[in-house]
């Protein structure tokens, strides 16, 4: 891992970006600590850290004045990274299949998604084996947002994830469903309940999935980009219990 830039910013909270081989990244650490602190992974769409910055650094705001460090890394394919035509494809073929009205069909979605799942999930493993050989930063680990076959996956294979706050979205290959009755970790899923993207028995379908024995659906009105301040004070909490 190598640091590239590091700024403090106007609350305390110190920036840094880094390289990790080929992966750009951001960790933001709490201001000051006595114990090495805990970490979130934060999860984003496919759309670029630089698109996805200001809610990213909002989120990481929130995190360090809760006394958590928390880091984030470009997906394959995105942002600065190169291009990657298989994904590009499944993309277009997506926006060709939500133009014309119609059910996405599902050999789109395993294609948009399972190759991504496969290439990211070690990509994050491998970050989180930086992240934690750094000083003051520590144990337990939670993965926030994003993707949530990527959580999915993450969450089962990865040991060192203690719990997951994760965006119900429909967009989930037949297999996660699968993956997803293998997942222990106790769960903070949101759901907008009016998500104009996603269906919301799919969504309901993948939560009664998850394995974990704690698990909570968080629902509340409102299309996707409309997720209400109090539902990410009410993650912070989860995480707060959790990782404490």
């Amino acid at each position: 891992m190598h640091f590239t830039s590091e700024r403090r910013l106007d609350d305390g909270v110190l920036e840094r970006e880094f390289v990790l081989g080929e992966i750009p990244g951001i960790l933001w650490t709490p201001p000051s600590s006595s114990a090495p602190a805990p970490l979130i992974l934060l999860g984003h769409p496919p759309l670029g850290l630089r698109g996805m910055y200001p809610r990213l650094v909002e989120r990481a705001r929130q995190a360090a004045a809760d006394g958590f460090a928390s880091a984030t890394i470009e997906l394959p394919g995105s942002g600065d990274r190169p291009r990657w035509a298989g994904l590009d494809q499944a993309r277009a073929d997506l926006r060709r299949a939500l133009e014309a009205g119609g059910p996405v069909d599902g050999g789109i979605v395993d294609a948009l998604v399972l190759p991504l799942v496969e290439r990211a999930v070690p990509e994050w493993r491998t970050a989180l084996d930086a992240l934690l050989s750094l000083p003051g930063i520590g144990g337990p680990v939670g993965y926030s947002g994003g993707v949530i076959s990527i959580g999915i996956r993450l969450a089962v294979v990865e040991p060192r994830v203690s719990a997951a706050v994760l965006f119900a979205g429909s967009l989930v290959p037949a297999t996660m469903f699968e993956e997803a009755r293998r997942v222990t970790v106790p769960l903070h899923v949101l759901l907008q309940w009016d998500d104009e993207g996603n269906d919301r028995q799919a969504a309901l379908d993948l939560f009664d999935a998850f394995g974990s024995e704690e698990k909570t659906l968080h629902a509340n009105m409102g299309g996707h980009t409309g997720v209400p301040r109090f539902a990410g004070e009410a993650a912070a909490r989860f995480f707060t219990r959790h990782l404490k």
